[in-house]
């Protein structure tokens, strides 16, 4: 029994699993969503081979500071989203909690925006509560 436990600290995902790595270097801090404040707006270029301007926002998050880019999903989701809105965040579902798709270094998309669904806002059902 002893020899197995010595073992196991070969194992990658067990050594990460202990010692708490992957929540530390995780900005949520092993949480599925988050919070963060609008800090600018930004255009990222994809990746080779597609070619196109991905619009996404740079937001600090409010539970402990750091700063993160979200992407914002659906056409012309940008236009319902200002400085200094609150947004809502989760991960965007790529592999091991890495990048999505040609999204190069964005690893969160948006949800809500001021507590309102990002969805109802690009669809017409809502309209943006002003703060």
């Amino acid at each position: 029994m002893k020899k197995h436990k010595r073992l196991r600290w070969k194992l990658r995902t067990y050594k990460r699993r202990l010692l708490g790595l992957d929540i530390k270097a995780n900005p949520l801090g092993g949480a599925p969503l988050g919070r963060g404040i609008v800090l600018e707006k930004v255009g990222i270029e994809s990746r080779q081979p597609n070619s196109a301007i991905r619009k996404c926002v740079r937001l600090q998050l409010i539970k402990n500071g750091k700063v993160v880019t979200a992407f914002l999903p659906g056409d012309g989701a940008l236009n319902f989203i200002d400085e200094h809105d609150e947004v809502l965040i989760e991960g965007i579902g790529g592999p091991r909690s890495k990048s999505y798709g040609d999204l190069p270094g964005v690893r969160y998309r948006v949800l809500s925006v001021n507590g309102v669904a990002l969805k109802s806002l690009i669809t017409g059902k809502k309209e943006k509560p002003v703060r």
